[in-house]
C-alpha cells in the first residue's frame, strides 16, 4: 500500500515495499499570486505619499493616471515583444513590471485586486476559465452557457 501525504506543500509519497519515497513539488497555489499581487497592492498604497526622490511608486501617482496607463501600455508592449521572441528570462521580468505597473494603475483608480477577482469569478461562472467577456452587443455563445461549472 501506498502513502501520501503533504508536509509543507510538498506532496511525500512513500513506497514501502521498496524502502525510498519520491517528493513531488506542487505547482504554486492560485492563492500564492494573488497573496503577491495584495502585498505588491498594499506597498504600493503606503509607498504612494512617500518621498519623491526615493519612491518610484510615488513619482508615478504624482505624474497621474495618464503617465500610469503609458507605462501599462509599455509593459504590455515589451512583454508581447518578449513572448514573441522567446526571451523567456525578459518575458518574465517585464510580466512582473507589467503586473506593477497595473497594481499602481489600479490603486490611482481606487480600485483593489478583489475588485479584478471578483470579476474574473463573475466571468468564470458565466464562461468558464480563462475566456474573455465577449464586446458590446455580441451575445453569450450557447457553447459557453453548457459548460459544466
Amino acid at each position: 500500500m501506498t502513502a501520501a501525504k503533504y508536509v509543507n506543500r510538498t506532496l511525500i509519497v512513500n513506497f514501502p515495499i521498496m524502502r525510498w519515497c519520491v517528493t513531488l513539488s506542487p505547482l504554486p497555489m492560485a492563492s500564492d499570486m494573488t497573496d503577491s499581487i495584495q502585498r505588491l497592492y498594499s506597498s504600493i498604497l503606503e509607498a504612494r505619499d512617500a518621498d519623491l526622490e526615493s519612491s518610484r511608486t510615488a513619482r508615478l501617482m504624482r505624474e497621474g493616471l495618464g503617465k500610469m496607463a503609458k507605462k501599462v501600455a509599455e509593459e504590455a508592449v515589451e512583454v508581447s515583444l518578449d513572448a514573441v521572441t522567446g526571451n523567456r528570462d525578459a518575458l518574465i521580468r517585464e510580466s512582473a513590471d507589467l503586473i506593477y505597473n497595473l497594481a499602481v494603475l489600479w490603486a490611482a483608480s481606487d480600485l483593489t485586486p478583489d475588485d479584478v477577482w471578483s470579476e474574473m469569478d463573475r466571468r468564470e461562472k458565466l464562461y468558464g476559465i480563462a475566456e474573455k467577456l465577449p464586446k458590446g452587443g455580441q451575445h453569450i455563445p450557447v457553447s459557453a452557457l453548457q459548460r459544466p461549472r
